[in-house]
Order: C-alpha cells, then sequence, then structure tokens
C-alpha cells in the first residue's frame, strides 16, 4: 500500500503539516502521537495476556 510512496511525497506532506500546524506544535504532536501508540500496543499486549478471544482472518473463518 505504502510502497508508492517516495522521498519527494513525505517532503510535500512535512510541508503541508508545518503549515497547518507550525513549527511550534510538531513535538507536541509527536509526543501525542508516541504516547497513543505506547497506549494501544499496552492494550493489545494486555488483551492477548488475558486470553482475549483470537481474532480470525476472512481465510480463518469456518464456512457456514
Amino acid at each position: 500500500m505504502f510502497d508508492r510512496i517516495g522521498l519527494p511525497e513525505l517532503v510535500i506532506v512535512l510541508v503541508i503539516v508545518l503549515l497547518i500546524f507550525g513549527a511550534g506544535k510538531l513535538p507536541d504532536i509527536g509526543k501525542a502521537l508516541g504516547k497513543s501508540i505506547h497506549e494501544f500496543k499496552k492494550a493489545k499486549d494486555e488483551g492477548e495476556e488475558n486470553g482475549a478471544p483470537k481474532v480470525l482472518k476472512d481465510a480463518e473463518k469456518p464456512v457456514k
């Protein structure tokens, strides 16, 4: 899916983000994004440890 994103596209996205949020807000946005990713991984790991049911992929689902 992301194999077509190259350096020029990433630079364009970075420039747009800088224009929208400004350089002062980027550290706050990065911090919030990192914290949310960390919390998501933590919740996922806790769910696996607590015996949460395994999510089946479409190919693994039983045929009715």
